[in-house]
This record gives structure tokens, C-alpha cells and sequence, in this order.
């Protein structure tokens, strides 16, 4: 299972954190081993579970390294048509686990 790296940062909850990457509560527990879901930090490093391949309406999650063009070039679309169906206003930054309409 493929992951990302997240730093829980304040007024994040587990559930808007898993809304967020597209999982679940109870994924991000098993990976990161938490007993206790309340016990959630500002600050901890959460690896959070990701779905590297398309999924039904084709949608991607970013993962580190990825760039718009080496995305493009893997799904035989152009930077300019990710960037369209994303609303993306810098195609130079994008960032682990968003999810983009391909």
C-alpha cells in the first residue's frame, strides 16, 4: 500500500484528514498503530493511505515526485488538460496526496 507523509496541523481531525486523501479513519489508525483516535496531535507525522491507481472517473492522488508532466505523460493527457479540469493556478506546485481529475 502506497502512503504520503502528513503533519497533522491545527484543527485537523482524523475524519477531514481521510475526507481529505480519500480513506478512511480506521486506515490511518491501522497504518500509523493509534489506539486511541482522540490522541491526535498538532505536530504528529501521520502516513496516511493512498490509492495510486485510477479509480472509477478517473481520478489520481499525487504522490512525492510526481510533477503535472511526468502524470500527464503516464495517462496520455497534457499538462494544460490537468491543469483545466483541476483549476490548478501554479502548475509548478502541486503536493503529495492531492487528488486530481485526470
Amino acid at each position: 500500500m502506497e502512503t504520503v507523509d502528513y503533519v497533522v496541523r491545527k484543527g485537523n481531525t482524523l475524519f477531514g484528514i481521510a475526507q481529505f486523501f480519500g480513506t478512511t479513519v480506521e486506515k490511518i489508525l491501522s497504518i500509523n498503530q493509534i489506539p486511541d483516535p482522540n490522541m491526535v496531535y498538532v505536530g504528529q507525522k501521520l502516513k496516511i493511505p493512498v490509492d495510486t491507481e485510477i479509480e472509477t472517473g478517473y481520478i489520481y492522488v499525487t504522490r512525492p515526485g510526481d510533477t503535472l508532466w511526468s502524470i500527464a505523460q503516464r495517462f496520455g493527457t497534457t499538462v494544460e488538460n490537468i491543469v483545466r479540469n483541476n483549476s490548478i493556478s501554479n502548475p509548478n506546485i502541486i503536493y503529495p496526496g492531492t487528488r486530481l481529475y485526470i
